[in-house]
């Protein structure tokens, strides 16, 4: 059993959690997601974690009141060998955590960088990542939660291996300093890094949890089961 701990700070949080369902069929693999609402419920049992798209200001101050970006930042530290994936909002945390935190990536990043919400776009990227392949498994419309949150539906998707294209959905996305950049690259737009990889720390500037291609996902999960 695979826990997976998903902030649940801002942003498409239901989307991951349903990706994360889909991975974990493709893989085989049985998962618990912990939603993580407060610092206390960040603790040593999680194998890994999400850190969610959404608009990284209000993240920070949302998560005031119970300490959870400090709790998450401290689990990171703890825990380097266990993955963690960051998307959109979720990769300027790791690249630019704050409160005098040293940062998780070797980059530098710029919030909305690409302009503001009428620049959104979507883009075909190459990505160079390691991903195990997964079955096609079909899936249950999500249900509604208890605060009555339903997820968008993101449907089912099977890949190889060796598939090198990733469909990008960028939303008032930050860039990465392409002169700064110390890690491994993973996904490009043309000659522009998108994705970095740093350790066991992946960190995204789009939003593969609202496509249906579960690789990001699955890699995560992956890399959690292998390192129980």
């Amino acid at each position: 059993m695979v826990r997976v701990g998903l902030a649940m700070l801002q942003g498409a949080r239901h989307e991951h959690a349903e990706a994360l369902r889909a991975a974990s069929q493709q893989l085989e693999i049985d998962i618990e997601i912990v939603e993580l609402r407060s610092g206390l419920e960040v603790d040593e049992s999680l194998d890994c974690l999400i850190l969610p798209g959404g608009e990284s200001t209000a993240m920070r101050k949302a998560s005031q009141s119970e300490s959870l970006l400090s709790a998450l930042f401290s689990w990171m530290e703890q825990h380097p060998q266990r993955p963690v994936l960051g998307t959109c909002a979720g990769a300027i945390l790791l690249a630019n955590p704050g409160e005098g935190q040293a940062s998780f990536l070797r980059a530098q990043i710029s919030r909305n960088a690409w302009g503001r919400q009428r620049d959104s776009f979507e883009a075909e990227l190459d990505i160079s990542l390691e991903i195990p392949s997964g079955e096609l498994v079909p899936l249950e419309t999500a249900k509604r939660d208890q605060f009555n949150h339903q997820p968008l539906p993101v449907g089912t998707h099977t890949v190889s291996r060796n598939m090198a294209k990733f469909h990008g959905v960028f939303i008032r996305a930050p860039r990465f300093d392409q002169s700064n950049i110390e890690c491994e690259p993973v996904a490009s737009f043309g000659d522009e890094v998108v994705g970095v990889l740093d350790g066991q720390r992946l960190a995204l500037t789009f939003h593969p949890e609202l496509t249906g291609d579960y690789r990001f996902h699955r890699w995560l999960l992956d890399k959690a089961h292998s390192v129980q």
